[in-house]
């Protein structure tokens, strides 16, 4: 199939994943894309900016968007941004689905719950991780009683980790989209750059071996992409506020900065099937997490004074 090759009956259209930090999403975007292109942790709050993840087949093109997780405790300006990004999302897609974890909702999922009401797109409803369920008899009470606070087009529960139900997940999202042809040639997989995925990478490995506080406080720059015949030669920054964290990040006679470069380098190969030499060097600036300035420095957009209110 090629871009002019479109039946009358393709399907194209954009799909927002939302849920609260830490149920999955960026694991399931994965999973349908066979790419990884969200990066996962453990931790809550990974997922940082608004990720365009493009899958197509014969039948459609679905234009997923992993948004950061919806949350209401933190207050400084980076979570001013996730909000915004999630937001954002809302307004401009063709279905919407919701990702809970498992049968238990926290005050996040509340919240998120209250911002769907207001939205007039097909919501389906993901229930993951259902393969943790120990008593399996609470999923339909559950799905019963949200159901009754949300309309829902199509109820899926799945595993993201495991791909359980999701082929049929997607079957749904399919059918709300529009009879169009494709938005994007179909080998584009995302809008995102090399470098930009780069970035993603070392913070992943970040997040995944620091601490539980610490990786909140770290940003990514990629200072220099240079691509040649045989090999990618990166070097990236990572920012932390304060030299304690510095220290942390470079850990006893530089092993804990090695093992996040060997670790990143590693996955860099896997993504771009080639060589990849990486240069890592930490510093320091301080409260960038609370500056807004300093956040559009490192590639988070700008705020309005309304969307800090």
């Amino acid at each position: 199939m090629t871009i002019t090759d479109f039946p009358d009956n393709y399907r194209s259209g954009y799909v927002a994943i939302i849920g609260r930090p830490n149920v999955g999403k960026s694991t399931l975007l994965n999973y349908i894309l066979g790419f990884h292109l969200s990066i996962t942790s453990k931790k809550p709050q990974t997922t940082r900016h608004r990720l365009l993840g493009i899958k197509t087949t014969a039948t459609a093109q679905a234009v997923y968007i992993d948004t950061p997780g919806l949350h209401q405790k933190h207050k400084g300006a980076i979570h001013r941004y996730m909000n915004k990004e999630a937001m954002t999302t809302l307004q401009d897609v063709d279905v919407i689905v919701f990702v809970v974890d498992g049968i238990k909702l926290t005050e996040e999922d509340e919240y998120a719950i209250e911002l769907l009401k207001k939205c007039e797109q097909p919501i389906i409803l993901a229930v993951n991780k259902i393969d943790k369920i120990s008593k399996k008899e609470l999923l339909l009470p559950f799905i019963d009683k949200l159901s009754q606070r949300l309309t829902f087009t199509h109820i899926v529960p799945v595993s993201a980790s495991k791909g359980n139900n999701v082929a049929e997940l997607e079957r749904h999202i399919e059918a709300h989209l529009h009879c169009s042809p494709a938005y994007f040639p179909e080998e584009q997989i995302t809008d995102k750059t090399d470098r930009f995925l780069a970035s993603e990478l070392i913070r992943e490995k970040l997040m995944r071996l620091l601490g539980q506080e610490l990786p909140y406080a770290v940003a990514v720059e990629v200072e220099a992409f240079e691509e040649e015949a045989s090999i990618i030669k990166i070097s990236g920054i990572i920012w932390v506020e304060r030299s304690n964290q510095k220290s942390i990040i470079i850990g006893n006679k530089g092993q804990q900065l090695k093992e996040i470069g060997k670790q990143a380098r590693l996955s860099m190969e896997r993504l771009y099937d080639k060589k990849v030499f990486l240069k890592l060097w930490v510093k320091v600036k301080d409260g960038w997490s609370d500056d807004e300035r300093a956040l559009k420095s490192l590639g988070y957009f700008d705020f309005s004074h309304n969307d800090q209110q």
